[in-house]
């Protein structure tokens, strides 16, 4: 199962987009391995600036599989060992650290034992993970695959605090039960954008690649979603759900009378599935069937079950006891709930308080989709594993550093929260942009303890030395003829900076290089530089005054709010519906303390505290009226007494 795609056949998308690209920045694996194995790429919010841009492929299930463990099988000094891991094997712990034992190795189901010096578990839905199907609960941390039992259990007896997530996949479709002909046809972007900043381009062309198809829901799934609601314990367990891709019943339930998309994906080249993104639910299988069919385009589709593969599952039984195997087949979405462990008992770094050298990383933490548990597997726990070996402090990631460390902080202050991965949870938005994270992402730490490939290590350099020539550069002067300037702008001038005639919207490397072959030809020749230009002439002022706001929030941490401030009533401060009952509810102190309220962004924290200080000048200002007053009317009765 090495490479396996455990539900949704995509990366990427609106801020997982980022957490790619930083993981491409550190040599991370899957990044290269999309680019080889994509059936349609797309950038997302391309309308909107390139800081919310979100790369996101829609990936070939077969061919990611035998990409991934080709690399992986063929990576010299690596041994892969398959087996499932049932306990720990722990020892005395280091006097100069802290931490109750130390682990030492693995112990796995058939009784052998793998001994190392750290052990990274990356646990997925896998600690005693529960498939759900109406009534129906079956032992299984993903469709044919066991759960695991003992690993949990062990983590529990060291005292682990354990909590429980759900998640949930939808029913497969056969294609050619699908009218395509009446539905809304995506097409692939031409030319297509790669993760990996290695690549220069994709592995298949924009022509060759599949189309994905957008429908939408109606008032009649709505309908069986709220008649059926008895029918479904996934839905009434107080088990909480990832915000990234809640089921279609959790949707109807939240946003009632509203369409809700169906995003129709292909699961790979030689497939005959479809993917319908958006509706995954845990109905019983003839609901989900008969919902299915209500749907525009998918009046005649057929639910099939993947691989055509029929179970023999345990089955739980409502008293709580298990049954003996039986045949299950699963035409049909199902839900999935696991333990995770609460991401306060880990370190920055990824390494438990309570057992030395031991890492959790991916959704044992809390995380949501491959992405996010890929950035913490190579880029928090394998980069502080090396370090911690080499005997160097371990390095951690911040929210002004990338995306991955806004993620992390997000979990490790909102209390494992399944957390939406989105660049609003960064401090600084400008800087995640999907540009080379090279240039901004890829730590010292890294790159000088080996932590990435020597092959990466001088395309990294490479690139940083070309952006840098070029970020330098820009404050390169142009003084250019009048009709120069014409046949470019409408807004003239004689003599500016190309970075400025970069800013308007009409204006990109390639068309100024042309009016000034000399000296600005060669920065057209490296694409990221070209990009890397533009963005930086259009965003300049903007992360100027953005970094400005978050040194003044940073400094005015301690700030204390107003103890009478109504957040659900007050006018002259934009904050959304969301972070005013937030904040109503929380009562914060201080503009620190309304900043690790789970929800509240960023933004809405720089808004609140320009608030706060113009609330305190005004009333300063006031206070400081009658004082001036008082001190003109005593200077004139000064006046009189003289004259």
């Amino acid at each position: 199962s090495l490479g396996q795609m455990s539900c949704n056949p995509s990366f990427g998308g609106i801020g997982k987009g980022h957490l790619m690209r930083e993981v491409d920045a550190l040599d991370g694996l899957c990044s290269r391995i999309c680019d080889q194995s994509g059936v349609h790429y797309k950038v997302l919010n391309r309308r909107k600036g390139p800081a919310v841009w979100g790369l996101r492929a829609q990936i070939d299930r077969k061919l990611y599989k035998q990409n991934m463990q080709k690399e992986i099988l063929n990576t010299p000094l690596l041994t892969v060992q398959e087996g499932a891991v049932e306990d720990l094997i722990l020892t005395e712990p280091e006097p100069e650290h802290t931490g109750k034992c130390r682990v030492s190795g693995v112990v796995l189901v058939d009784g052998s034992t793998v001994y190392a010096e750290s052990v990274i578990l990356t646990t997925g839905t896998f600690l005693r993970g529960m498939i759900v199907i109406g009534l129906e609960m079956h032992p299984a941390g993903r469709l044919g695959d066991q759960p695991s039992i003992g690993l949990a259990q062990t983590l529990e007896k060291l005292g682990f605090v354990v909590g429980r997530l759900k998640t949930g996949t939808p029913p497969r479709i056969a294609k050619d039960s699908i009218n395509f002909s009446i539905l809304n046809k995506q097409t692939p972007d031409n030319p297509s954008v790669p993760f990996s900043f290695t690549n220069e381009t994709v592995w298949i062309k924009p022509e060759d690649q599949l189309p994905c198809y957008l429908t939408y829901t109606n008032p009649r799934v709505d309908e069986i979603v709220l008649k059926n609601l008895h029918l479904n314990s996934h839905v009434k367990e107080t088990t909480r759900g990832p915000r990234y891709c809640p089921s279609i019943e959790s949707k109807v339930l939240r946003f009632p009378n509203r369409l809700h998309q169906v995003w129709l994906e292909p699961e790979g080249m030689d497939s005959d599935l479809i993917y319908p993104q958006g509706l995954s639910m845990t109905l019983p299988t003839e609901l989900q069937e008969k919902m299915i069919t209500c749907i525009r385009g998918l009046e005649k589709a057929k639910v099939i079950q993947p691989d055509g593969v029929l179970l023999l599952l345990p089955r739980m039984e409502c008293n709580g006891m298990i049954s003996p195997h039986h045949n299950l087949s699963l035409p049909a979405g199902y839900g999935v709930q696991y333990d995770y462990l609460d991401p306060r008992q880990i370190t920055p770094s990824l390494e438990t308080h309570l057992v030395q050298r031991l890492f959790f990383a991916g959704q044992i933490n809390g995380t949501t989709g491959y992405e996010e548990a890929a950035a913490q597997v190579r880029i928090l726990a394998h980069c502080n594993l090396r370090l911690l070996h080499s005997r160097h402090s371990p390095a951690s990631a911040s929210r002004v550093s990338g995306t991955i460390g806004a993620c992390h902080y997000a979990r490790l202050i909102f209390l494992a929260r399944s957390w939406l991965t989105t660049t609003s949870a960064s401090w600084v938005q400008v800087i995640l942009l999907p540009q080379p994270p090279e240039y901004h992402c890829t730590p010292v730490w890294a790159r000088e303890q080996d932590s990435i490939s020597k092959r990466k290590k001088k395309r990294n350099n490479l690139l940083v030395f070309i952006l840098r020539f070029g970020i330098i550069s820009k404050n390169l002067f142009l003084d250019l003829p009048y009709m120069t300037w014409i046949l470019m702008l409408t807004k003239l001038s004689y003599i500016c900076r190309a970075l400025d005639v970069l800013k308007y919207e009409e204006v990109d490397m390639d068309s100024l290089a042309k009016a000034v072959p000399e000296p600005l030809k060669k920065y057209t020749k490296c694409r990221e530089l070209a990009e890397r230009l533009k963005i930086e002439a259009t965003y300049e002022s903007v992360l100027f005054h953005q970094l400005q706001e978050i040194k003044g929030v940073q400094q005015d941490e301690a700030l204390q709010l107003p103890k009478d401030i109504d957040y659900l009533t007050i006018r002259d401060v934009s904050l959304s519906h969301e972070v005013r009952e937030k904040l109503h509810f929380s009562r914060p102190q201080t503009i620190g303390a309304a900043s690790r309220i789970p929800g509240v962004t960023p933004a809405a924290i720089i808004n609140l505290l320009r608030f706060v200080k113009t609330t305190q000048q005004r009333q300063a200002a006031m206070n400081e009226s009658p004082k001036t007053d008082q001190c003109l009317r005593n200077a004139d009765r000064l006046q009189e007494r003289q004259l």
